[in-house]
C-alpha cells in the first residue's frame, strides 16, 4: 500500500507530455479538475473519458502504474460512495432497515466515485510528467502576477515543490522502518482499530525524526549554497512556449467548452 502512492513521483520518459512547457500542464490540470467539477450527466463524462485516456497515451506512463496510485484513496472513495448512495433523498429503489438506496443516490455516488478517480488519475499525470524544479519554475511564472500584491509566490513554490519531492522519499523510508520493525516482531495488521493505531506508534515515531533530519540537512545545504529567497535569482533553463505550447492551450479551451455544452444541452 505504502509503494502504491505515485502522487509526487517522476516518471522518466519521452513523451509529447515531458516536453510540454509546465505552465502548460499546471493550467491543464487546472482545466481539467474545473471539467470535472462541471459535468453532471453521462455525456460530460464520456467527454472528460476520452480526453483523459488521450492524456494518459500521450504522457507514455503505464496506466497500471498510475492505477496503483487509487488504492492509497480507496477507503476514502469507499465513505464518499456510501454516505451519497444511502443518504440523498428520491426515488427508493431498495431498502433494508434505516438504510435505503434511491436512484439519485445511485446516480450521485456514481458520478462522485468517476471524479475522485479522474482526479486522481489527472493530478498524477501532472507529477509523474513534470520534475519538482519544473513545477516549481511553472508555479513561480503562472503566478508572478500575485507579487503586486505582496505574495512570495517563490517561496510558496519552492515549499510547494519540496512537499512533492519529500513524498516518494518519505514513502520509501516508511517502507523501510515498517520492514525493520515487523524484522524485530512488530505486527502492523492484526488487533482491532485500536491495537492497530498503538502498533504504528514505533512506525511513526523514526519516521518523523527522519524527516526532521532530511528537512535540517535540506535546509543546511541551501544555507551553505547561499539561498536567499526569489529576489534577484536568475534560471538556469529558462521557460519558453513553444508551438506545440499553445496548440494544446487551444485543446484545453475546446475540451472545456464542450464539456459546458454536454452539460447544458444533454
Amino acid at each position: 500500500m505504502i509503494r502504491d502512492i505515485t502522487l509526487g513521483q517522476y516518471y522518466p520518459v519521452d513523451s509529447v507530455l515531458h516536453r510540454l512547457d509546465p505552465r502548460t500542464k499546471l493550467f491543464g490540470t487546472m482545466i481539467f479538475i474545473i471539467s470535472l467539477f462541471v459535468a453532471n450527466n453521462i455525456g460530460a463524462y464520456a467527454v472528460a473519458t476520452v480526453f483523459l485516456i488521450v492524456a494518459v497515451k500521450c504522457s507514455k506512463v503505464p496506466f497500471k502504474f498510475m492505477v496503483r496510485g487509487l488504492k492509497a484513496v480507496i477507503f476514502l472513495l469507499l465513505i464518499s460512495v456510501s454516505f451519497n448512495l444511502f443518504l440523498t433523498s428520491g426515488d427508493v429503489i431498495f431498502q433494508l432497515g434505516f438504510l435505503k438506496v434511491t436512484r439519485e443516490g445511485v446516480r450521485t455516488a456514481f458520478f462522485m466515485a468517476l471524479r475522485l478517480i479522474y482526479l486522481v488519475i489527472g493530478s498524477s499525470i501532472m507529477t509523474l510528467t513534470t520534475t519538482p524544479n519544473e513545477l516549481t519554475d511553472g508555479l513561480e511564472r503562472s503566478l508572478g502576477f500575485m507579487k503586486v500584491v505582496g505574495v512570495p509566490i517563490h517561496e510558496i513554490s519552492m515549499m510547494m515543490s519540496i512537499a512533492l519531492r519529500f513524498i516518494p522519499i518519505l514513502i520509501e523510508e516508511t517502507d523501510k522502518i515498517m520492514k525493520a520493525q515487523m524484522a524485530r516482531g512488530a505486527d502492523f495488521e492484526s488487533g482491532n482499530l485500536i491495537q492497530k493505531a498503538k502498533s504504528m506508534v514505533p512506525l511513526l515515531v523514526p519516521l518523523f525524526i527522519s524527516a526532521f533530519r532530511r528537512a535540517t540537512d535540506l535546509a543546511m545545504a541551501m544555507e551553505a549554497r547561499c539561498y536567499r529567497g526569489g529576489e534577484g535569482r536568475t534560471k538556469m533553463k529558462p521557460l519558453h512556449y513553444a508551438s506545440r505550447d499553445g496548440f494544446t492551450y487551444g485543446v484545453y479551451v475546446l475540451y472545456l467548452l464542450i464539456v459546458i455544452g454536454a452539460r447544458i444541452w444533454l
